[in-house]
């Protein structure tokens, strides 16, 4: 529960019943592999923390972009939801630390891969949900994916947000911005990339990507989005 009250503090919600967390980061290795806990895994959590993410995200870009076509909105949507994509948002709040595994899937790397990360994450999106309702879970998901849907809005096209943020810090008279890549999965030829960018030591935004370049510049126009709204 200490580790559960950890995330907590990551994500910025606070739990009522803090076994829906605690469910929701249960993986089914770990409860096959524990007598009497077969059906207590995330799977059903994940089912429907896919269904509220889809309507949440689904609902903004309808009523926030109302000159995109039906087709263009559903490939918006489609690049938000994907596995890819919620991997990245999973690995942005250390998901992978907190997961409950069986032992050979932790053997295996269970901690890092994406379909775990990425289905983990749509489980802590019911949980999140059924504890405090459809409001609080619809905030905390576009805060999570805003970046994406209008990076995805304005066509993937990335401007060079890293000299963007290097000419913005240099001018408050900072210097010190580092690039980390803190996770990677996929085959050697369809690797995916996820990058922390640091300011002073402080992490201020993380972006992902197919090159751990387009994952930088993603990280840096997140960076420059926190240093807006934090005014920073």
């Amino acid at each position: 529960m200490e580790n559960l009250s950890e995330l907590e503090e990551i994500i910025g919600y606070k739990f009522k019943d803090i076994e829906l967390l605690k469910l929701a980061l249960t993986h089914t290795s770990y409860s096959n592999e524990n007598k009497g806990q077969r059906h207590k895994n995330n799977e059903r959590l994940e089912f429907l923390g896919d269904s509220v993410l889809g309507l949440v995200v689904s609902r903004y870009i309808f009523e926030n972009y109302p000159y995109l076509p039906e087709g263009k909105l559903t490939r918006i949507r489609a690049s938000v939801v994907c596995e890819r994509s919620l991997w990245a948002c999973a690995a942005s709040i250390q998901l992978g630390k907190f997961m409950i595994l069986g032992k050979g899937e932790e053997y295996s790397g269970g901690r890092n891969r994406m379909s775990i990360l990425a289905d983990a994450y749509e489980a802590v999106i019911a949980a999140i949900y059924l504890d405090g309702g459809y409001d609080i879970a619809r905030e905390w998901i576009l805060s999570q994916v805003h970046e994406t849907i209008v990076r995805n809005v304005d066509g993937n096209h990335l401007k060079d947000f890293k000299t963007e943020l290097q000419e913005f810090i240099q001018a408050q008279g900072r210097e010190k911005i580092e690039y980390r890549v803190v996770a990677e999965n996929g085959p050697d030829h369809k690797k995916n990339f996820l990058v922390e960018v640091t300011i002073d030591g402080k992490v201020y935004g993380f972006g992902e990507g197919n090159s751990k370049k387009n994952a930088e510049q993603h990280a840096a126009q997140r960076a420059m989005a926190t240093i807006r709204v934090a005014g920073v």
